[in-house]
């Protein structure tokens, strides 16, 4: 992989990708409920763009472009999914049952919340938080065979 860092043509391939990538796991995200996607695959996108930041920079990229730890990512994501499910049972419903709001919004209409983008969101950052977690770990390796090396 070490071949690959300083190759210009990699750095802008990845620079020109990593944008609509990310732009790509949102949809993918919002999507979820009436079409395929949802958090699991829109996070799955977030972790490729991730994957070559880390490929294409090393470790110092993806520290710049994600300067929070994986664990965070983790915890927030498991407590907004399980806050989600808890709070369909406050609203008379069963757990992770699927409610929604609908409010007038100035000049963009109706617009119709469902609970479950709460849960996918929390999938979402589960699944980029492990795919941080898995960069942060290869480049771990990294790091210590250029320590090895000097």
């Amino acid at each position: 992989m070490s071949s690959l860092r300083g190759s210009a043509i990699l750095e802008a391939g990845v620079i020109t990708v990593s944008g609509p990538l990310l732009v790509f796991s949102v949809y993918l995200l919002f999507a979820g409920h009436n079409q395929p996607g949802g958090g699991f695959a829109g996070g799955l996108v977030a972790g490729i763009a991730l994957l070559l930041a880390w490929v294409a920079g090393g470790m110092e990229t993806v520290r710049r472009v994600v300067p929070i730890r994986a664990g965070v990512l983790l915890g927030f994501g498991l407590t907004l999914a399980a806050i989600s499910g808890f709070a369909s049972m406050f609203a008379g419903l069963g757990f992770l049952e699927s409610g929604y709001l609908e409010f007038s919004v100035p000049g963009v209409g109706k617009v119709k919340v469902v609970s479950a983008l709460a849960f996918d969101m929390g999938v979402y950052l589960v699944i980029v938080g492990m795919a941080l977690g898995l960069v942060r770990v290869l480049g771990e390796d990294e790091t210590l065979d250029a320590e090895a090396a000097s």
